[in-house]
């Protein structure tokens, strides 16, 4: 398809929703007119058009950068144009902001340097040849309109460069540099199902796993930066400011999150205690961030002789790590449970020390071992097995954590189902409640993805989250890590 004949297309649907006579002063009182079907279909008309018109944005800075290089001086098209950058023209021509200017000359300078790899290559190349680009799947994706140029950016930045020359002996042979090329159209097949904030979590992920050794020199850079400051300004009021490095920021959110919950969508099968105790957190007139700041007080206040039912509830939180051992013993990276952020396998190790770890054997799809239907709920094991396969709720673009999820038995329980953890899945409250209330079903043909079966009759796959599919079972072919060689 011709770019324009796409462009065409979603002009031609726009115009059949909204009338070939819209003014633009009438468009509020035209679109309040569609029915809730022709409404999502407009905006999705729309989102496309945009995704088209977006790609010649992105290209065009990426180009314009490239002509206005720090080289060009004062002869370089921004400048000619008035501007110090091309960040600054691109703010003037788009009206957008600082940041978008800036992922558009990101996205726009990648497009071109893959192009640019094509046309010196001709058609020779292939996935292991010098010309071929690492991000070259999100490229294709991107020009031929399946991600937009905001996905396109979340999977690059947030994978990063495969390690270069620079790295020393870490850096890819060709089976390697394939495998950070499958991990990019993985990341793309995602996007259709992700929001960009869990696109990028995910991405980086995926990056600590394919780089081992680049994971864990990131993450004692970032425990080296580690800092707090305490100021006060002019008028007396009193600041402070954090930069966590990875334990502490899992630890923080982690108490911060099970405070919070019952506020946030926290899940609502609960004993009688917990409960009463959420609905009084509902109920209380204070902000979430004032709560969350009398939480961290009265923790700093209470310190080692705090009681846990005081400061957390019913139940003391704790950072709970997945950590992935293979058919020879070799552990790998831990994921934290909430959030699935990597963390290096020394950093597993420590806890394991100090708290103990609870074996979970799956298959390669991250599938535990059955239990049964003794009992109606998921056991607190069952629960932990279900956080190790889904890593939060399995509902597309939702990215609720495990510990914000309930338990949904596929099979009805009333209708002979079991509690079985290959029959089970986790689900977000909102989420629960709109399959159980909506209509919706989910299904599953034995250890298979789960299908999501919207009430009109379409199917959508639950894929599981991309860093476990990862974690569990690796790809095909398992890529060579980018570790030292022996």
């Amino acid at each position: 398809m011709s770019f324009f004949t796409e462009i065409d297309e979603q002009v031609t649907t726009l115009r059949a929703l909204l009338g070939e006579d819209a003014a633009a002063t009438e468009l509020p009182t035209a679109l309040r007119a569609l029915s809730d079907d022709e409404l999502v279909e407009t905006m999705r008309a729309s989102a496309a058009l945009s995704r088209c018109l977006d790609r010649v944005t992105a290209l065009g800075a990426g180009i314009a950068a490239a002509r206005s290089a720090r080289e060009s001086g004062h002869d370089g098209l921004a400048q000619r144009h008035g501007h110090r950058s091309t960040v600054g023209l691109l703010q003037d021509v788009t009206g957008s902001t600082r940041s978008d200017a800036a992922q558009r000359i990101r996205v726009g300078s990648a497009l071109l340097g893959s192009s640019d790899r094509d046309a010196t290559a001709g058609e020779a190349h292939d996935a292991a040849s010098p010309a071929h680009t690492w991000h070259e799947p999100a490229d294709q994706a991107l020009l031929t309109g399946r991600i937009s140029a905001a996905q396109h950016d979340a999977v690059l930045r947030g994978l990063g460069e495969p390690p270069h020359e620079d790295d020393g002996d870490r850096v890819p042979d060709a089976e390697g540099l394939a495998a950070w090329t499958l991990a990019v159209a993985q990341l793309v097949d995602e996007a259709a199902h992700r929001t960009v904030e869990e696109l990028t979590s995910a991405a980086r992920t995926l990056r600590d796993i394919l780089d081992p050794d680049g994971s864990r020199r990131r993450f004692l850079e970032r425990h080296e930066n580690r800092s707090f400051r305490m100021w006060t300004d002019r008028d007396g009021v009193h600041h402070g400011a954090t930069t966590y490095d990875d334990e502490g920021f899992a630890l923080v959110k982690t108490i911060h999150d099970a405070a919070l919950r019952p506020r946030r969508g926290g899940p609502r099968f609960v004993d009688d205690a917990e409960q009463a105790a959420a609905q009084t957190l509902a109920a209380d007139p204070r902000t979430n961030d004032q709560l969350a700041y009398d939480l961290m007080i009265d923790l700093l206040d209470a310190g080692s002789r705090a009681d846990a039912a005081t400061v957390f509830g019913v139940k003391q939180a704790g950072v709970r790590l997945v950590q992935t051992i293979d058919h020879d013993g070799e552990r790998g990276a831990a994921l934290t449970e909430d959030g699935l952020i990597a963390l290096p396998r020394e950093s597993a190790e420590q806890h394991i020390c100090d708290s103990g770890a609870l074996l979970v054997t799956v298959d390669p799809r991250g599938n535990p071992l059955r239990i049964g239907r003794e009992q109606r709920l998921f056991t607190p094991p069952q629960r932990i097995a279900l956080a190790v396969r889904d890593g939060g709720c399995r509902w597309r673009n939702c990215d609720r954590p495990a510990s914000y999820c309930e338990a949904h038995h596929i099979d009805e329980w009333a209708g002979g189902g079991r509690t079985d953890v290959e029959r089970g899945i986790l689900l977000c409250r909102f989420h629960h409640m709109q399959l159980h209330h909506g209509g919706w079903r989910i299904t599953r043909d034995g250890t298979d993805d789960f299908v999501l079966r919207e009430p009109g009759g379409a199917t959508v796959a639950l894929p599981p989250r991309v860093a476990l599919r990862y974690a569990f079972s690796d790809i095909d072919p398992p890529p060579r890590r980018f570790a030292p060689a022996a």
